[in-house]
């Protein structure tokens, strides 16, 4: 397996978007990343990588130039970061890649269990200090918090193991590469919706003004059914990876 980054490889951009993922409908309705996903992979190819098998695409990175520190990491996290690079792009100029936030990492479904979403984040690293990047954020989606919903997210992402070590696998990956968990991003994906709408991508009926859960959410929907609509707000981890000393 090798990795590339879409500025080495432009003619693997097929191959990056070919990965498939498996979020839930609902996931994919966020107008941030609806609007600027894209634009992003378009305008910062240096910080987007692909591992290729052979011919196949089996694994992605993508990260965006990031204007923000430890001090002022903002609550809205993926959201905002996606924002900011949306402003970046459209104004065509050189990124200070100074401090670059992580957004996803997506490993192809048939090749998940094998550790390459570690080995990505690892390679990213490296990369990326070589780019002159010093400080690394990422929020974080815990894989396993779907599994609680209603669990707080900073009670969820402080759980640790015997060892020391978050139980949740991927702030785990995180941690064992030297990140370091900073807070909680509590309102990094916001996702606004009808009731017709969440019916349609859920299969749940939304008829009463409860907080509901749906599957793979991270948190309850928040259900209005005076003003007919309904809002999911994710909360997602800042992880902080220094990489002063990678290399």
């Amino acid at each position: 397996m090798q990795t590339h980054s879409l500025a080495e490889r432009p003619d693997l951009v097929d191959a990056f978007w070919s990965i498939a993922g498996d979020w839930p409908t609902f996931m994919l309705q966020d107008p941030t990343s609806d609007r600027a996903y894209e634009a992003a992979v378009d305008a910062f190819p240096q910080l987007h990588l692909v591992v290729m098998e052979g011919e196949a695409a089996v694994a992605r990175l993508h990260a965006v130039p990031f204007g923000h520190g430890l001090a002022d990491l903002p609550a809205r996290g993926w959201d905002a970061a996606m924002q900011e690079a949306e402003w970046l792009a459209a104004k065509g100029e050189a990124p200070d890649l100074s401090t670059v936030s992580l957004i996803e990492a997506r490993v192809a479904v048939d090749r998940r269990g094998e550790g390459l979403s570690g080995a990505l984040l690892a390679e990213a690293r490296r990369r990326y200090a070589a780019l002159g990047c010093r400080d690394l954020f990422g929020p974080v989606r815990p894989t396993r918090k779907w599994l609680e919903p209603r669990t707080a997210a900073d009670e969820y992402a402080r759980r640790v193991r015997e060892d020391g070590l978050p139980v949740d696998p991927w702030l785990r990956a995180h941690v064992r590469l030297g990140g370091r968990i900073v807070q909680v991003a509590p309102l990094s994906m916001t996702i606004p919706g009808t009731l017709a709408q969440w019916r349609e991508w859920t299969g749940l009926p939304f008829d009463a003004d409860v907080s509901v859960e749906v599957e793979g959410g991270l948190a309850p929907v928040h259900v209005d059914l005076a003003n007919d609509h309904a809002v999911y707000v994710e909360p997602n981890v800042w992880v902080h990876h220094d990489l002063r000393s990678a290399g």
